[in-house]
């Protein structure tokens, strides 16, 4: 059986249309109250959201759901996904939600839940979902006596910026530094400004005007023009970009430099490995991963593990292998020392770590390697299938037998919206960039 409903990162989808419909909410806390329901005391979910319009339906159709099993629900209101995650752990929750769709456009939302663990759920416990809300939830309804109660957690935000500072070195502080904060108008709109100030920095907060359908809207992580253009014109030592949710980062140096997932792992392994605390003799990445990362990590006699793309993929590959850095290029950074997800903040706090100790600027300090020209194009699609497509399937085999092992190409279907991703990496950018935008042709036609 295949998951219908679930993608890489949870439900997601257009609001108001399926699978983003307040039914579908519904039964999704129906049915995983249901199975997360362990033992004979008083079970507890905990629902954090980010800022879209979308959030107050979903939410009030999710507390219906679980309240109607029997279990308590505490809501948080904005808070970042890896809040979340943390927060379910720390209140001993039998489950936790997060509503938002992430780097989407306000447009979209989505469902992610996460196990008593804090961990994202595995395929089979979303499928596992899947299959009883296909069957039918009524059976599991709660007596009159036992229906849950819904309450706001009013200290949710002040627990989770506690958290993070903890996380940075107890002995360093960010005096002096001048550091451009945007929040994508999303989930750490009032977090992110708070830990970075109360830390000791100088900040310039953008992207902290959320309005319900703004949220990502020419800000965040992928937008990072707007993070840039504002370190240049503050004279500001740093960057950060975070998304929707604060689970994914970019970063800029003094100068304007992106500095990506890939620069990041790179950065932290170097300075880990030195201080002793890089565990499992290297880094997880992903499919995506630069090759450059990986020459350099070979350079320093560490490895490179690749998973498949998404977090929670990354993050088994860290379990399996014993490592403590992981993450992805688009700036999905896990650090399982600390948290059990990825957290963007808390990313952005281990770098500017390492450039406080070293007391170097971002631009000397954070471009660790020379990346390999990798072009990435995305194609949506409406209808089909469209990696099957004998044309596409073709078209594929002879690009990369154009290469001829000067580089590589991955097609691979989005997880979380109907796109078809490209990418194409090797030593000659023309070639690359040719391969890529015949690839992207073809599927454009086989998909019309």
């Amino acid at each position: 059986m295949t998951r219908k409903l679930f993608g890489t990162d949870g439900i997601r989808g257009q609001a108001n249309k399926f699978p983003m419909t307040p039914d579908i909410a519904l039964k999704v806390g129906m049915a995983a109250g249901r199975i997360f329901m362990r033992g004979d005391h008083r079970h507890r979910v905990v629902i954090g959201k980010d800022t879209r319009l979308s959030g107050y339906m979903i939410e009030s159709a999710l507390v219906s759901g679980f309240t109607s099993v029997g279990m308590e629900v505490f809501q948080f209101g904005p808070l970042p996904t890896p809040a979340v995650a943390m927060l379910t752990r720390s209140l001993r929750a039998d489950l936790g939600v997060m509503i938002s769709a992430s780097h989407n456009a306000y447009h979209d939302n989505g469902i992610k839940l996460f196990g008593p663990d804090g961990q994202k759920l595995s395929d089979e416990r979303e499928l596992e979902i899947e299959a009883l809300m296909e069957n039918g939830v009524d059976g599991g309804l709660a007596e009159p006596t036992k229906i849950g109660r819904a309450r706001r957690i009013e200290d949710a935000q002040a627990r989770y910026i506690e958290f993070v500072k903890r996380t940075f070195p107890k002995h360093l502080r960010l005096e002096g530094l001048r550091i451009v904060i945007d929040c994508a108008h999303g989930a750490s709109y009032r977090v992110a400004p708070a830990v970075l100030w109360e830390l000791g920095a100088d900040i310039v907060a953008i992207g902290v005007e959320p309005n319900g359908i703004n949220i990502n809207q020419d800000v965040g992580s992928t937008a990072p023009n707007a993070m840039i253009e504002k370190v240049r014109e503050t004279r500001a030592d740093f960057g950060i970009a975070l998304d929707g949710d604060a689970d994914r980062v970019c970063m800029c140096d003094e100068k304007g430099q992106i500095i990506d997932g890939d620069q990041i792992l790179a950065l932290i392994a170097r300075s880990w490995i030195k201080s002793g605390e890089l565990k499992g003799g290297g880094v997880v990445g992903t499919v995506m991963s630069n090759i450059g990362l990986e020459r350099y990590l070979a350079s320093q006699n560490l490895k490179l593990i690749r998973a498949s793309v998404g977090d929670r993929y990354v993050i088994e590959k860290m379990r399996e292998g014993g490592f403590n850095v992981g993450g992805e290029q688009s700036g999905h950074i896990i650090f399982s020392d600390f948290i059990t997800t990825g957290d963007g903040l808390i990313a952005a706090l281990q770098v500017l770590a390492v450039l406080a100790e070293e007391r170097r600027p971002a631009s000397e300090a954070a471009h660790i390697f020379e990346p390999a020209p990798q072009i990435l194009e995305n194609v949506r699609f409406k209808r089909g299938e469209p990696l099957t497509d004998i044309k596409v399937t073709t078209r594929i085999k002879d690009c990369e037998a154009r290469l001829n092992g000067t580089g590589r190409i991955l097609v691979r279907k989005s997880g979380t919206e109907p796109v078809i991703r490209i990418m194409g990496e090797g030593e000659d950018e023309n070639l690359v960039r040719e391969v890529v935008r015949e690839i992207a042709e073809v599927i454009q036609e086989a998909s019309a």
